[in-house]
């Protein structure tokens, strides 16, 4: 599985040897870690993985700031900056799933939401873009049929929601299995499993706009390298977890072997990401968030051709 095709051996090395990820607070962007030796075999030599220190600004403005060249994050939390026209490019999708609505309380739809709190784990951030685009669906107004808490740091979210001081909370690995354990709230929505957003890509792969034009050959052998690691968490998923554990990614393999079973990793092999960025920007523009549609923000915020290559050249 840490071979690479003879297409990819015939190719030209990358334009850089420098490559940098997200180091991201969710575990189910496993991929981009197992694949931290396929970007060697890829002919990076420098790979960073960038901490997230900024606490109060999205992560996903690491893309359009240039501090980060390629990685995994979840393709509604990159709709506002594609709308702002901030030089990100969406690349892939890479699989369904992740987060889980957890609730305290009596709540037992989305629509008994309406006038509950939910905490956040960054305003404006990936969990209130997703969910928002959830309560929208539903035909509620996310800026005036819910109340929005947050604290000073991403770990507030969980607290606050943990010590009663809010009623919903939309976790993302592994904090669903943390309160799991806890027997913290319920769940009323797990997007791996409930429809429609089963249908669709939580996590994908983009990269920052220059970087992309710039080094067109280093982003197809990062990409093909994120692609060839959600691979063998699928069909290795014991074999990823002890990766992910001896890499210091995650404290806990029962914790890791539940998140990467229980989550689609072929899937990139099969959907396709615009109908994923067209349905939730679809929602977030009825609910005011965002003011393209989602034919400007395709035309202007994507690039297939390398997936549209990778999955020829990694057909199965």
């Amino acid at each position: 599985l840490l071979s690479l095709p003879n297409l990819a051996q015939a190719e030209p090395p990358p334009e850089t040897k420098k490559i940098r990820l997200m180091r991201l607070p969710a575990i189910c962007a496993a991929p981009q870690y197992v694949a931290e030796e396929l970007l060697r075999l890829e002919g990076f030599e420098d790979i960073t993985y960038l901490e997230l220190t900024d606490t109060k600004t999205p992560g996903a403005y690491n893309f359009a700031t240039g501090a980060v060249d390629i990685s995994m994050w979840d393709v509604p939390g990159l709709i506002p900056l594609l709308d702002a026209g901030e030089p990100v490019t969406l690349l892939a999708g890479v699989h369904a799933g992740c987060f889980e609505l957890f609730v305290n309380g009596n709540i037992n739809s989305i629509r008994e939401l309406k006038g509950k709190s939910i905490a956040l784990s960054v305003l404006g951030g990936s969990d209130y873009i997703y969910l928002s685009s959830i309560i929208s669906y539903i035909g509620m107004n996310p800026r005036k049929d819910v109340k929005w808490i947050s604290g000073k740091d991403p770990r507030d979210g969980v607290r606050l929601f943990t010590e009663g001081k809010a009623d919903a909370f939309l976790a993302f690995p592994p904090q669903p299995q943390a309160l799991r354990a806890k027997k913290v709230g319920r769940v009323i929505l797990d997007t791996a499993q409930d429809r429609p957003w089963s249908q669709y890509f939580c996590c994908g792969v983009a990269g920052n706009r220059d970087f992309v034009r710039n080094h067109p050959i280093a982003t197809k052998r990062a990409i093909r390298a994120i692609l060839k690691g959600a691979d063998i968490c699928a069909q290795e998923p014991e074999r990823a977890a002890r990766h992910l554990v001896d890499k210091g990614w995650e404290p806990s393999y029962g914790v890791a072997l539940e998140v990467l079973k229980s989550l689609p990793y072929r899937r990139w092999r099969d959907a396709d990401p615009e109908d994923t960025l067209r349905f939730h920007a679809l929602r977030l523009r009825e609910a005011g968030l965002i003011k393209s549609t989602p034919q400007k923000l395709i035309a202007q915020g994507t690039d297939w051709r390398f997936l549209n290559e990778l999955k020829k050249e990694l057909k199965a």
